[in-house]
């Protein structure tokens, strides 16, 4: 089976950019682009679907869509697909980005293979971005087609796209230039646009930004206003993908703040959080700063990464969430929190200004040392309920813990022999939110007792970095089937990227799964897993350890 590509596993190209950054050539507050200098824009077309209006994206009915979504990988997961979907719509997202092939470095999707994609997406009632990514970093990625291949794909697929303006926006090429001269990414983008306008297409059409995507020589944001103006419906929007070369607020606001001012269309097409060996992107400031400008943004990925620790879901299991996919869906600024269903799904009335009624008191089930799963009797509202917020309550403050478009969710990670007191809220496609819920009260149960140690020990070191690794032993009679080991770092470091297990990273809390040659560990037997870490000055070793909820001894 393929593996998804994604901006993590380009090394060298993000090590030139952090290079770049440390030589000061990362002038994204600096630049002065003719981006930055407000002019009028062309007069668009009559759009019949979905378009751009006064620099916003808006729906052929004049109201603001803000996208609020995820890419999925359906040219590498086709069977996956379909699933997929329906569990990203009901997490609560309002759009998608649907990875496609156009046959030069994967095999293309068929017009019937993307038409089901686009059926699949009307039916959960998501905006679908459709996108090619056979263009990944061309100039640098000797494998990467060019973005006139890709106006030929879809222009070989108008039968398919004419008529679903309402419904998808064509992003021509993924990331369609390294960071090798990346100022040729212009003229390509203005003819390949030009290219789908002649061959008739109304739809918006998307552009990704050079710099395998994130622009840090400002090229797109210097160019922007010239590619617009280039687009004679007027109907275009740019992509900022934002992973570690955007690790500050300033570089996310400035960036963002740049389009808005200038009133150029954009959105965040990718963007992620976790920590890697070339920086800590700012996910925090990237979905604040968007909600706060209105602006859409897609979190790479549903499910299925080659580097793991950027899957939303482990194996496209929505309730397997990872602690990056808690954050996207439930977090702060979140989907959960943020996406309004597009109207021409029939929700999100401009004019609904009805709330739901209240849900009925939650009633808990299936409570563990570490989950709990909630139920409560549904809402009602006048249009109609798009889902549910749970809430921890805490005397006078209250933390989302999860969400869902039906009656019941299971919370997961929390803490053993701990009481809880949750509520629940309704909220509809408009954004009108419910009163709360009654609350309930519900208290953990008792870790189950574990028999291991575990060994951690620093292998070697170099400023800003290191490798590290952990061998967990079992000293029990009987082999322990599937684990999940969890303990937390003092000093702010990071695993990069792992090897013999899985890490996922919340602060300084890292919970680790094992690949599948280290699920088992024998009665009496060990297994290892190795990382490569970031630290600053200090690194001291975690002195705590917690196997499937039990502590272990350190040794």
């Amino acid at each position: 089976m393929s593996t998804v590509p994604t901006p993590r596993t380009f090394p060298l190209a993000r090590l030139l950019t952090r290079l770049a950054a440390l030589l000061g050539l990362v002038l994204l507050g600096a630049l002065v682009p003719a981006a930055a200098q407000a002019q009028p824009q062309p007069a668009a077309a009559l759009a019949t679907g979905l378009h751009i209006s006064d620099g916003r994206l808006v729906e052929g009915n004049g109201n603001d869509f803000v996208m609020r979504g995820v890419n999925h990988a359906h040219t590498w997961y086709p069977g996956r697909t379909q699933q997929s979907l329906a569990d990203i719509k009901a997490m609560g997202a309002n759009a998608v980005r649907v990875v496609l092939a156009d046959g030069h470095r994967w095999s293309a999707n068929s017009p019937s293979d993307v038409a089901n994609v686009i059926a699949q997406c009307k039916a959960n009632r998501l905006i679908c971005v459709l996108e090619v990514h056979d263009t990944t970093g061309y100039g640098e990625d000797a494998a990467a087609g060019t973005l006139d291949q890709a106006a030929d794909y879809w222009i070989g697929l108008k039968d398919v796209l004419a008529g679903q303006e309402d419904y998808i926006i064509v992003n021509i090429g993924n990331e369609p230039w390294g960071n090798t001269d990346p100022a040729g990414w212009t003229a390509p983008t203005v003819a390949a646009v030009k290219k789908l306008r002649a061959a008739g297409f109304q739809h918006t059409i998307m552009v990704d930004a050079p710099n395998w995507g994130q622009d840090w020589q400002g090229v797109m944001k210097a160019n922007a206003r010239s590619v617009y103006d280039a687009d004679t419906t007027g109907n275009l929007i740019f992509s900022i993908h934002m992973y570690s070369v955007f690790d500050t607020a300033a570089e996310v606001t400035d960036y963002l703040n740049t389009f808005v001012n200038a009133k150029l269309p954009l959105l965040i097409g990718e963007f992620g959080g976790p920590a890697d060996q070339w920086g800590d992107p700012d996910e925090d400031t990237m979905m604040a700063a968007a909600q706060q400008l209105k602006l859409g943004y897609l979190a790479w990925s549903w499910s299925g990464n080659t580097d793991p620790i950027l899957d939303l879901t482990l194996n496209f299991d929505p309730a397997q969430l990872s602690s990056w996919g808690k954050r996207i869906f439930n977090g702060v600024n979140g989907i959960a929190q943020t996406a309004k269903e597009a109207t021409v799904f029939g929700g999100g009335s401009p004019g609904d200004t009805q709330a739901p009624t209240a849900p009925g008191a939650p009633a808990a089930s299936a409570v563990t040392a570490t989950s709990a799963t909630l139920s409560w009797s549904a809402a009602t509202d006048d249009v109609g309920v798009a889902g549910y917020d749970v809430v921890r309550v805490s005397g006078a403050t209250e933390t989302k813990v999860g969400a869902s478009t039906g009656t019941t969710a299971t919370l997961t990670g929390l803490t053993a022999n701990t009481a809880y007191t949750f509520a629940v809220y309704a909220r509809d496609a408009a954004g009108n939110r419910s009163a709360r819920s009654a609350t309930v009260n519900v208290t953990t149960g008792t870790a189950p007792a574990v028999a291991c140690s575990v060994a951690y020990r620093v292998v070697g070191e170099w400023p800003g970095g290191f490798q590290g690794d952990i061998t967990l032993r079992n000293t029990g009679a009987a082999p322990i089937s599937g684990w999940k080991l969890v303990f937390a770092f003092a000093d702010g470091q990071t695993v990069a990227n792992m090897w013999g297990g899985t890490a996922a990273q919340s602060g300084g809390t890292v919970s680790v799964t094992p690949a599948a040659y280290t699920s088992t560990v024998p009665a009496g037997g060990s297994v290892t897993v190795g990382f490569i870490g970031s630290k600053g000055a200090a690194n001291t070793a975690p002195t705590a350890f917690s196997l499937n909820g039990g502590a272990c001894a350190t040794s």
